[in-house]
């Protein structure tokens, strides 16, 4: 029998589940889904290592072209622990809320690594010394989207002073691409920390104009090899509104 298994944590609603076909590829696969189909993860069972979505191959070569001996990474978001997991020799600290989302990414997708913190990832990230860091890694999502403390100048200015002076953030959104308010406006924000941003998306597909946009910043210039991008292709976003936090509470 096909796995599927219902959870409701204090987050979300989560289900993994095994299926024969995933967005139009047959095969085997395990998935991890939030509730309203937002998967977070998935993994080939016929072969584990293969990293089946395009945004993490995406980010991953990112992270290898920009900084070949990069050595520690903060991640706000676990998921399946796709990105940690393929990096098994460097230093990941990962921040994740949801304490039951670990727990199934380590029964039924493998993830054997015993470094993530149970919490909201600002705050944990804030405990963090300066310039520990040579990337950090966002990719958190509730089913409103990522939250917006994790995307305010306040929260980038935190980030920027636990990346080195190489270091980079790189960030995994859902949204319309270049018509989108609100990922125009976290690319604004990003902007006003930053000297250097490069923006990212995947083409529209058949399903609909949402898709996976990435974005990277650092203070110094972002190279990448378009052949190694999974798809993405660069795009201009447009100027957006500068997202504060709205009160001490964030």
């Amino acid at each position: 029998m096909p796995l599927r298994i219902n959870e409701i944590s204090s987050n979300h609603q989560i289900t993994v589940y095994d299926t024969t076909e995933l967005y139009g590829e047959k095969g085997e696969f395990r998935v991890m889904e939030f509730s309203g189909e937002a998967v977070q993860g998935a993994i080939d069972l016929n072969d584990p290592q293969r990293i089946v979505f395009e945004y993490p191959r995406a980010m991953i070569h990112l992270m290898e072209f920009n900084d070949p001996s990069f050595e520690d990474v903060f991640v706000i978001g676990h998921g399946i622990g796709t990105i940690a997991g393929h990096f098994a020799e460097k230093r990941f600290k990962v921040a994740e809320l949801d304490a039951a989302v670990v727990e199934l990414s380590k029964r039924w997708f493998g993830y054997s690594k015993d470094n993530v913190i149970i919490g909201d990832g600002r705050l944990i990230l804030e405990s963090e010394v300066s310039h520990a860091y040579d990337y950090i890694i966002l990719d958190a999502f509730t089913d409103q989207g990522t939250p917006r403390h994790l995307t305010s100048k306040d929260f980038f200015g935190i980030t920027r002073d636990k990346l080195d002076s190489h270091g980079s953030i790189v960030i995994n959104l859902i949204g319309k691409g270049e018509n989108d308010k609100q990922i125009n406006a976290i690319h604004t924000t990003l902007s006003e920390v930053y000297g250097y941003t490069k923006s990212f998306s995947l083409p529209i597909d058949g399903e609909g104009p949402v898709r996976n946009i990435i974005i990277i910043g650092r203070n110094k210039p972002i190279g990448f090899q378009a052949r190694h991008m999974a798809g993405f292709s660069e795009v201009e976003l447009g100027r957006g509104h500068i997202i504060i936090d709205l009160g001490p509470s964030k």
